[in-house]
């Protein structure tokens, strides 16, 4: 693979890392705030989605490093890379599921669009990654659409 693929390949793996960022801040802000009926099984959810999230941001951060090019590693660089956006304030137990299946089906969405950009570059490492991650951001959904039910 020639350095503009490689390139390409690493923008979209940043795309990923930096909204997987984000939604690992998001979703440890609620693991310490939720409140309500069902707070236990929200509680215990959230931490299991976030340890998780922490988990494949190292993955992603080697992979983009193992193209050549430089991971990103600050708020400033995630905040320009991301399409989710911070909450402000606390809100309910359900509002929290909302916004983290929404969330997380964006994170589906950008995943989607990275998995063509690798794929055309010849990245089978880049894609076999991202593919995983799709499979647990859109468990994550069915799981948390199952909690509103």
């Amino acid at each position: 693979m020639t350095n503009e693929p490689k390139k390409a390949c690493a923008e979209a793996l940043s795309r990923v890392l930096a909204n997987t960022y984000v939604l690992y801040l998001k979703t440890h802000n609620f693991h310490w705030n939720v409140e309500g009926a069902k707070f236990r099984a929200l509680h215990e959810m959230f931490e299991e989605q976030y340890r998780d999230l922490w988990d494949s941001l190292d993955e992603m951060a080697e992979r983009i490093r193992a193209l050549g090019e430089y991971a990103p590693g600050t708020w400033g660089q995630f905040s320009q890379l991301a399409t989710i956006k911070e909450t402000a304030g606390v809100p309910s137990a359900e509002e929290m599921l909302q916004q983290l299946i929404a969330d997380h089906e964006t994170v589906v969405d950008i995943i989607a669009e990275a998995i063509k950009t690798v794929q055309d570059a010849g990245d089978e490492p880049s894609a076999g990654l991202l593919t995983d991650r799709q499979t647990t951001h859109e468990k994550q959904v069915w799981m948390m659409k199952s909690m509103l039910a």
